[in-house]
């Protein structure tokens, strides 16, 4: 079976996709910064001041999953913070190109994510569409950069996707955790003025389309990674509290609050557009969880 190496292989969504890749044949290793690792899945190093990858890394991979990068909404956004998001995504693809071309590794496919940032924090009623352009604000730069990069393997002949990624809803950590914690305290409420949409994707959902990318040779070029059912935060946190069996009647937290917490971070809680998931359904993907409810019973009520 194939092998696929995964970057960021210890984070939210690598942890859940090597599993899933593992229930179907697939051989998996994960790369790694840290020098020792407890896992039952084989783990190469990385090193990217130093420009290292260890070689049997590149070797004995036939797809490479990147999903390197910094968290964007861990901490505020410094000069500093910003560029760490930044060089987390761009210069780890830079060091992993030139090593499969100094290698020359015949790998199958370039597999990075990206994220539904690339349009922009800038609230609208436009859906866009993987045709539009990069937004010139901070994450639409950062995704731009990112994705630039990841362009960069199309010139070694490798099939490369661009998986623009939503706010990921998982069982456990993540934004859900976040966004659970007031809405089981009885206070949750909407932010800013609500009516920032929220594009989301179950875990399942946006693996299920990773695995996709991998055995569909038809897949190739930019994707939007969300679910079709796509809520304003107020409808999103009323249909949680529902859910949770918790009131929903708070006042809406106001948006100069969020921005005295978050600095200019608050941008990605306050303002937020509808993306297009018509190419990813004409790719032939069917959704395991197209609707928020459906998405929300299987993640909390089980």
């Amino acid at each position: 079976m194939s092998t696929v190496l995964i970057t960021g292989g210890t984070g939210l969504v690598g942890k859940h996709l090597h599993k899933r890749l593992k229930e179907k044949g697939y051989d998996v290793s994960i790369l790694t910064r840290a020098k020792k690792q407890e896992t039952e899945i084989p783990t190469y190093t990385w090193d990217l001041e130093k420009s290292e990858i260890q070689k049997e890394a590149i070797e004995t991979a036939d797809y490479i999953i990147h999903l390197a990068g910094a968290n964007i909404g861990d901490k505020r956004w410094t000069d500093k913070r910003k560029q760490l998001i930044i060089d987390s995504r761009v210069k780890t693809g830079e060091l992993i190109y030139n090593k499969i071309k100094e290698q020359n590794k015949d790998l199958q496919a370039f597999i990075s994510a990206s994220a539904i940032g690339y349009y922009g924090t800038i609230s609208s009623d436009k859906i866009f569409t993987e045709k539009d352009l990069p937004a010139n604000d901070f994450l639409g730069n950062t995704c731009r950069q990112w994705e630039q990069t990841t362009d960069r393997f199309k010139d070694l002949g490798i099939r490369t996707v661009k998986i623009r990624t939503g706010v990921v809803l998982t069982k456990q950590g993540g934004a859900l955790s976040k966004m659970t914690t007031p809405v089981r305290m009885g206070i949750g409420s909407a932010i800013g003025n609500g009516k920032q949409y929220l594009p989301w994707i179950h875990i399942d959902d946006l693996c299920s389309f990773y695995i996709k990318a991998i055995e569909d040779t038809q897949i190739e070029g930019a994707y939007n990674a969300a679910a079709p059912d796509q809520k304003t935060n107020k409808e999103f946190t009323r249909i949680l509290a529902r859910i949770l069996k918790k009131p929903f009647w708070f006042p809406n937290v106001p948006a100069i609050t969020m921005k005295l917490i978050f600095g200019k971070m608050s941008g990605i809680l306050l303002e937020g557009s509808r993306i297009s998931t018509d190419k990813l359904k004409a790719s032939g993907y069917n959704f395991l969880f197209p609707d928020l409810e459906s998405a929300l019973n299987d993640l909390i009520r089980k």
